[in-house]
């Protein structure tokens, strides 16, 4: 007797699973491994704060004539966005409001020498740890050593 051949739909949804070779989705990259916070330096992660926007790419043109609201952290490549936000709070009293929402950025300069900026995630102010980006690391997000962190705080 041969075997029944198998659906491939939901149970219960009578559609067919999606496609398994789906070009726009990525596949999951391995989470990196954790930093030894006591054996390894932190790195300086310079940090501008805006209310309501980011802070444009030309805000960064003119190398000592950056954004005056810096924050400087020392912290190291596998820290969570949570863990940002929370430092941010720390500094930012509008970071502090019950429902704001701290925006995410890094800025870089690109292979012709012009700032870039990259929205990398966002956060709540009082998260609750489930949200996807609240777990995401520096490093995670192709952060490198030398890039700015740009928060808007919405």
């Amino acid at each position: 007797m041969a075997a029944a051949p198998q659906s491939h739909n939901r149970p219960g949804s009578g559609r067919p699973f999606p496609p398994q070779n789906r070009p726009h989705l990525q596949p999951p990259r391995p989470r990196p491994e954790p930093v030894d916070r006591e054996k390894t330096c932190p790195l300086l992660l310079r940090v501008f704060t805006k209310v309501e926007s980011h802070h444009t790419a030309e805000d960064f043109a003119v190398r000592g004539k950056e954004p005056k609201d810096e924050v400087q952290i020392y912290t190291w490549k596998d820290a969570t966005l949570r863990e940002l936000t929370d430092l941010v709070k720390e500094v930012a009293p509008e970071a502090r409001r019950r429902n704001a929402k701290l925006s995410f950025a890094f800025v870089y300069p690109d292979k012709r020498g012009r700032f870039v900026l990259r929205q990398v995630g966002m956060t709540h102010s009082y998260g609750n740890g489930r949200r996807l980006d609240d777990s995401r690391a520096l490093a995670e997000l192709n952060f490198e050593i030398g890039d700015y962190l740009d928060v808007a705080i919405l």
